[in-house]
């Protein structure tokens, strides 16, 4: 009996010797049988269902906003003013006063410090669209096509107070201009995609929502009137489009806020974003082309930006009513609290201001007034500023 077993175990072990080195010999000279006959296995036993949109848009996807509002988004880069160059070869301590004295020194080379930022294209004629912060002190202006073309750009005018500017470019088959949008259709909840060049990475889409509309108080520019956004908006983006879902432009993408907000130290999107209306960019462009520079309406006062009840308050000094203005001939006095504006009612001075600048040089408008505890109207004609 016990001999019988020694038998049986011995077979074992020599059938289980020879499968191992049938084994070895596989994985060594043939290794894809083992992977081949492994996948066919997985195959019989686990199912995978696969998509049914094969090549398709995905649903709710935006790639028809940005297939249609991409191409005209360009890239702007700047060289502004110039700082110190240390020569090849310098000792890096040449600057220090002690050092020349000592050792005498040649003054630092200067050269250009670079920014860059993003623009839009809106007419055939090659004008775009951008922030005034992104070519303002501009020696020299590159503007990089969707298409990887460069080219040199004209600055047509810039206007601080609503930091918009306008450049221009010549140069054949542009791209299809953007389509403006209208602000009248603009609702907080709508979806927006910002598109610009982030950081200098390359054209970017980053999608949100509009967060509220007619945002001041911000102290970014004289005049504030913005669209607030939770699409990120980073450095690089400034004068790029905020669009629509069907593509169409509605803002110009200022600033962001950040952190010890400043835009000169901007360290990245934190969900608060600004875009200027395409409405008020649009007017100020068209003013740059037509001009060189841009006018606003005016009814000729100063108000009290401290005034914190309701309505704008005309400052009480002296000064407050320009001679000759509109305000003037209409017998507006300083102390005058503006409560309506050609049927808007007013609750702050930023509300009069945007009030005043919805409208056009030579619109006549109606204004109620309280002066003391009387309310009176009057009559006026915008004049165009200086």
């Amino acid at each position: 009996m016990h001999s019988s077993f020694q038998k049986y175990w011995l077979l074992f072990a020599q059938a289980v010797t020879i499968l191992l080195a049938a084994l070895f010999i596989v994985a060594t000279l043939k290794p894809e049988w083992l992977s081949e006959s492994r996948v066919g296995s997985l195959v019989d036993t686990v199912s995978l269902k696969e998509s049914q949109y094969d090549g398709q848009l995905s649903p709710g996807s935006y790639h028809e906003a940005v297939k249609n509002s991409m191409p005209a988004v360009v890239n702007i880069f700047t060289n502004k003013g110039s700082k110190p160059k240390a020569r090849k070869g310098s000792h890096p301590n040449s600057a220090d006063p002690l050092f020349k004295f000592f050792f005498g020194g040649q003054p630092p080379e200067e050269e250009p410090s670079s920014s860059l930022g993003s623009g839009v294209l809106v007419s055939p004629e090659g004008y775009i669209l951008t922030n005034h912060h992104v070519i303002s002190d501009a020696n020299d202006i590159d503007v990089a096509l969707a298409d990887g073309r460069k080219v040199k750009a004209q600055v047509i005018g810039s206007d601080p107070e609503t930091d918009i500017a306008v450049l221009k470019i010549e140069t054949k088959q542009l791209p299809t201009p953007i389509t403006l949008g209208k602000v009248e259709s603009v609702h907080v909840g709508d979806v927006v995609l910002a598109i610009g060049n982030p950081f200098g990475v390359g054209q970017t889409v980053t999608s949100g929502i509009v967060s509220a509309l007619g945002r001041d108080h911000v102290g970014i520019n004289t005049f504030e009137n913005f669209i607030q956004t939770d699409a990120a908006i980073n450095p690089g983006n400034s004068g790029g489009p905020l669009v629509d879902s069907t593509g169409a432009v509605i803002g110009v993408n200022s600033a962001i806020a950040s952190l010890g907000y400043s835009r000169g130290s901007q360290t990245g999107s934190i969900g608060l974003g600004f875009a200027i209306p395409i409405n008020q960019a649009r007017k100020t462009a068209e003013q740059l082309i037509k001009n060189g520079k841009a006018t606003y309406p005016v009814i000729g006062v100063s108000v009290d930006m401290n005034y914190s009840g309701d309505g704008a308050m005309i400052a009480k000094t002296a000064d407050s009513i320009v001679k000759g203005s509109s305000a003037a001939k209409a017998g507006l006095a300083p102390g005058d609290i503006i409560t309506i504006f050609d049927g808007t009612p007013i609750s702050s001075a930023e509300e009069l201001i945007v009030a005043i600048r919805s409208k056009s040089v030579g619109d006549k408008v109606e204004i109620s007034y309280k002066r003391g505890g009387t309310t009176s109207r009057t009559t006026l004609t915008l004049s165009a500023s200086k």
